[in-house]
């Protein structure tokens, strides 16, 4: 006999019906956590029962042991009558749990904020631990599998916020068969190829879409000037991004130029409030305000656009140090010569006498010297921002697929920004208005220690400033934070995850910086996190699903959305527009498949010759099919595409915008 089965003896009896009722149930627990935790994954739109079950409630084993056999998933908090029946015993010991010590990243260290003296725990012979406190080895968190279902065992609750734990809960329920259904492929990531050239271009490219990353924002300063080792470097990187339908932008970090430029171009370096030359932290700062330093910068960017084959372009922190404003001079910029000399064409003074502490200008003599300054500030990155996006747009005559993405410190959930750096997103969204591009909100660092909630309040402030609601993005910063922080000092896990889904639900695009920075065992759950699902009713095996976006449904099968054949399945994954649907296994595969698409897709059908789809991009869009194509239409018009083959996998590129598209095959 099984250990487990020897302890099904006593318990008392508890009621099923409410268990049955709703595909998740929170009995004696602290339900707030747990949905944020289930919400992280949309795991409560999965169909599969989960109770979870806190440290007061009781039952009978056996009938507890029978929902899991037939696909129940129990989570059990700390002791209980349940929890030791079902092999989970505290024993007569005791341990403070501060360092917690997880399987999924062993070398992480984990702290809880606020430590527990708990019991040590005996788990049953069958049980695998997921986490232990770190110097005694005393478990934690533990599971099992049991027929369909399975049973998770926690030492203590989930905390309030559902991550100061256990970050990794979530990987321990996927590693009991819990995983989410949905998924999605609308992420970007910024990548800085410092940290990667000794990878493969191939193997990472199929590892970021796995993962659900649409578009790859690589550090273009290391490539302003041409060499052919670093450009054969970038053209088998961005060949193996687009072989995997996966978009390529050109990161750009104005007023930084490139190590070179900086190096041949001492009169155009930026000074800061001492006049020393503005190199600050990685930053080597360019003064773009001269015309001819703005000159030659605009003539490296169209050269460096025009030379790779970019699908956009990202005008990313195009404004002043420092985060710590005119506290500190030794950062502060911009103090060159051009902008002093306007400055005191306009106002009368030199700015450089507000940090001259035996001027009459000084800042603390001067405070409306000081305003003036720093309102002169917020324009000049106004207007900056104008005449890039002017070059860039004049650009779209020679490439008229590139996107356009203008990366903006936010200045509106932290209002000192503006002080601090010059950012005015009210002055700049305007612009929308003329100049399409993509408005990507970059989390300020000072804020990186709040929780997920924030992105909801972030949103709702940029959509009061502009009615291009579809233009607004957000970037999250995966970093170590400076802030004193729990469990992590990186977001990992449930907290990353909680991160990426509450901002996927406030804005329709989110970026991650960077993708080198996302640890292993995320990777493969970005795309679940960032998937939004309105509503989500499974009955058998039919779905209803809704989405604002559009999602991937992991069905395993081929199906008929809205009762007919649906092409865009990749073997695993059904792919569905934006909107509602009813989702259903079908009896047979489709004749021909859209495997992938980097893009909006609005619509899809299979016709005789081969399949039918529409969508929207903002820039270059890559359809992938499983089978040769022969010809394409375009809005009806024959067209001449550019065709990539990857083994039996078919590449399409195809213009921005909103298009009709007909692939025939053979």
């Amino acid at each position: 006999m099984p250990p487990l089965a020897r302890l099904l003896v006593g318990g008392v009896t508890l009621c099923w019906a409410a268990v049955a009722s709703s595909s998740v149930r929170i009995t004696g627990a602290d339900p707030s956590p747990w949905r944020r935790i289930l919400d992280a994954w949309s795991l409560d739109a999965t169909g599969r029962p989960i109770v979870v079950a806190g440290a007061t409630q009781a039952g009978q084993p056996a009938e507890w042991l029978e929902r899991v056999e037939r696909g129940t998933f129990l989570v059990l908090e700390g002791a209980s009558p349940l929890a030791e029946a079902l092999g989970f015993r505290p024993s007569g010991r005791r341990v403070r749990v501060a360092s917690v010590q997880d399987v999924h990243r062993p070398a992480l260290a984990i702290y809880w904020e606020r430590p527990l003296e708990l019991p040590v725990f005996e788990v049953s012979e069958e049980a695998r631990v997921f986490a232990r406190e770190k110097w005694t080895g005393a478990p934690l968190l533990a599971g099992l599998r049991r027929g369909a279902g399975a049973i998770l065992w926690m030492a203590a609750s989930a905390g309030e916020k559902g991550y100061e734990r256990f970050p990794y809960l979530l990987h321990a329920l996927a590693d009991l068969g819990l995983t989410p259904a949905f998924q999605s492929r609308r992420l970007w990531a910024f990548l800085d190829t410092s940290y990667r050239r000794r990878a493969d271009s191939d193997y990472l490219a199929r590892r970021w879409r796995a993962a659900g990353i649409a578009a790859v924002h690589i550090a273009a300063w290391h490539f302003f000037e041409p060499d052919p080792d670093n450009d054969r470097y970038l053209r088998e990187l961005i060949a193996s991004c687009h072989r995997q339908a996966i978009q390529v932008y050109a990161w750009l970090e104005l007023p930084h130029v490139s190590e070179a430029f900086w190096q041949q171009h001492p009169q155009c370096r930026e000074k800061t409030a001492l006049l020393q030359d503005a190199h600050l932290d990685w930053r080597k700062l360019m003064n773009l305000l001269n015309r001819d330093c703005f000159q030659a910068v605009a003539a490296g960017m169209r050269d460096l656009l025009t030379r790779f084959d970019w699908d956009g372009v990202n005008l990313a922190e195009l404004y002043f140090e420092s985060l710590e404003g005119h506290g500190n001079p030794s950062r502060l910029t911009p103090m060159n010569d051009d902008v002093r000399r306007e400055f005191r064409e306009r106002h009368g003074f030199d700015p450089v006498e507000l940090f001259d502490a035996a001027s009459p200008r000084h800042l603390e003599k001067n405070p409306g010297g000081l305003r003036a300054f720093l309102d002169y500030r917020a324009e000049l990155t106004y207007r900056l921002h104008v005449e890039w996006l002017e070059q860039l747009e004049a650009l779209r005559r020679y490439k008229p697929d590139l996107d356009i993405v203008v990366t903006h410190v936010d200045d509106r959930f932290d209002t000192r920004m503006r002080d601090a750096v010059g950012a005015d997103a009210a002055a700049l969204l305007p612009v929308l208005d003329r100049l399409p591009f993509t408005f990507l909100v970059e989390d300020p660092a000072t804020v990186w220690h709040l929780g997920p909630e924030r992105y909801q309040e972030i949103a709702r402030r940029y959509q009061e400033l502009t009615r291009h609601h579809d233009k607004l993005a957000i970037d999250l910063n995966i970093v170590e934070r400076y802030q004193d922080v729990y469990p992590t000092k990186q977001q990992t896990g449930v907290e990353l995850f909680s991160l990426i889904h509450t901002a996927a639900r406030a804005f329709p695009r989110v970026a991650l910086y960077k993708e080198s920075s996302i640890l292993p065992p995320d990777l493969p759950w970005l795309g679940a996190a960032a998937a939004v699902v309105s509503r989500a009713e499974r009955h058998g095996d039919r779905w209803a699903v809704e989405s604002p976006y559009g999602v991937g449904l992991r069905l395993g099968r081929p199906a008929r959305v809205n009762g007919r054949l649906w092409p865009a399945w990749d073997g695993e994954t059904v792919w569905v527009p934006a909107g509602k649907h009813e989702i259903e296994p079908a009896a047979e595969a489709p004749g021909v498949r859209l495997l992938d698409l980097n893009a909006e897709l609005r619509s899809a059908r299979l016709v005789e010759s081969g399949i039918e789809f529409s969508y929207e991009s903002s820039s270059r869009a890559y359809a992938v099919v499983d089978r040769r194509p022969v010809a394409v239409e375009i809005d009806g018009e024959a067209t001449d595409v550019r065709l990539i083959e990857d083994g039996e996998r078919f590449v399409l590129g195809l213009p921005r915008g909103q298009h009709w598209v007909a692939v025939r095959v053979d």
